[in-house]
């Protein structure tokens, strides 16, 4: 289950999410133009990702969907987390393989 969630402020980042009761966190950016990016993922037992390249970003109308999400109290898991695994997949090539099977967020 995916929950909002603040981070301190070492770890900059518009938006944040919590996954499975905080065994993984996700930080993302939100550009000038409303668009979305992951800019770092974190796991219990692996560390953090740091995603460099915001050029994989959703497109303006997920985008859209994931600002109307994070601006509800309770989160529609069917929704955000298929906007999560389009960032996750978008950028595969910047978070480990490994990570994302062991916490169920390998999309490919």
């Amino acid at each position: 289950m995916f929950f909002k969630t603040i981070l301190p402020e070492s770890r900059k980042a518009d938006f944040y999410l919590g996954y499975l009761d905080g065994c993984v966190f996700l930080d993302f950016d939100c550009s000038n133009e409303e668009v979305i990016s992951l800019s770092r993922i974190s796991f219990d037992g692996y560390g953090c990702c740091i995603i460099p390249d915001k050029k994989h970003s959703l497109d303006v109308e997920s985008s859209k969907q994931f600002l109307y999400e994070m601006k509800k109290d309770v989160l529609d898991q069917e929704k955000i987390r298929s906007l999560v695994l389009n960032l996750i997949k978008a950028n595969k090539d910047y978070i480990w393989a490994d990570a994302l099977d062991d916490y169920t967020l390998n999309v490919f």
